[in-house]
């Protein structure tokens, strides 16, 4: 069952905070109406309002819905934003802005807002994208650029170069597993087990408890990989004082590239202060995409530099620990271990 935090909830609702429209509705006893959070209409005094979940279980407890701000809206929003990601999913280029509105019954100027409203990203900045995705997992896969190219869905090669940079090596390199790029590791122990650390020389490109130089090898099947030695020693220490020694997080170089929405994702964890956590939906609305929680659960999944980017401080919206790449015990003891801290 979803818990509601009612001081959080009112501070939103007196904020009018378009980032909690979805999470909860707010009844309004005065009146006999729910509306959402963001609602433009006059606030009633606390005392005068309840927070439920959703539009039906307002109506059940008797409210009627907000005839100005229509909060039953905010789940069909939800809804074709929705069905536009899948559609964008399945399509060979991205669907252009006038047909993705039309499948979803909004208008184009409309749907435009409302999808980078909650996603963080326009519809074709989307697109692009998952184009990119597909490209670059089929470089992974071994296909030369030129066929890596045209199957996802790119018209020219130029196109794919421009786009490239958000690999983080050159489409090449990408495509020979890494071929040409130096990675020096170490495995560090710490009081929770063995800690893999890799970096490149722009900075830390892998850090996963319970890994070894063969899983590293995997990752980057052509890479040179080097013995960490003295080019590491200095940042490998101070991601290991990250869990042992929580409080403070250090300013850590990364080599890291994902997705538009990945990266909005991953810097908005690194905003997180130790010891405190965020739900998945909280976190999806500090990356500028609120409603996109089960997307920003994927990121965090894909994260692939722990502790660093601390995917640890965020847990479901009742307050459980939730899922963890490296076990919940561990999660649980990172969270406790700042908490402590502070």
């Amino acid at each position: 069952m979803t818990m509601i935090d009612p001081d959080a909830a009112w501070a939103a609702f007196e904020a009018r905070d378009r980032s909690a429209d979805g999470r909860f509705v707010v009844g309004v006893r005065s009146t006999g109406i729910y509306c959402k959070p963001s609602c433009p209409a006059r606030h009633p005094r606390r005392a005068q309002v309840s927070f439920h979940v959703d539009g039906a279980a307002a109506r059940a407890a008797g409210f009627r819905a907000c005839l100005r701000c229509r909060p039953d809206a905010v789940a069909r929003d939800r809804a074709a934003v929705a069905e536009a990601i899948a559609l964008i999913d399945a399509a060979e280029a991205p669907p252009r802005l006038e047909a993705l509105a039309r499948a979803v019954g909004y208008a184009p100027h409309h749907f435009h807002r409302l999808f980078k409203r909650a996603t963080g990203l326009t519809p074709a900045a989307y697109g692009r994208a998952k184009r990119l995705e597909r490209a670059g997992a089929a470089l992974t896969r071994g296909a030369t650029v030129t066929d890596a190219l045209y199957a996802a869905g790119y018209a020219a090669p130029s196109r794919f170069y421009d786009a490239a940079a958000r690999l983080g090596m050159a489409p090449s390199a990408w495509a020979k597993g890494g071929r040409g790029v130096t990675i020096h590791w170490t495995l560090a122990a710490t009081s929770l087990g063995p800690l893999l650390i890799a970096a490149t020389g722009r900075g830390l490109c892998r850090v996963a408890f319970d890994e070894d130089g063969a899983a590293l090898s995997a990752r980057f099947p052509h890479a040179a990989l080097r013995p960490g030695g003295s080019a590491l020693a200095d940042l490998a220490a101070r991601v290991v004082a990250l869990v042992e020694t929580p409080g403070c997080d250090a300013d850590l170089p990364l080599d890291l590239r994902g997705t538009a929405f990945q990266e909005a994702i991953w810097q908005a964890l690194r905003t997180i202060p130790p010891g405190e956590t965020r739900s998945y939906a909280e976190l999806a609305a500090l990356a500028g995409a609120p409603g996109a929680t089960r997307a920003a659960g994927s990121a965090c999944g894909a994260n692939a530099i722990a502790i660093a980017i601390p995917c640890h401080r965020v847990v479901r919206s009742d307050g459980g620990v939730g899922g963890y790449a490296y076990g919940a015990a561990r999660k649980a003891a990172l969270i406790a271990r700042e908490r402590d801290a502070g």
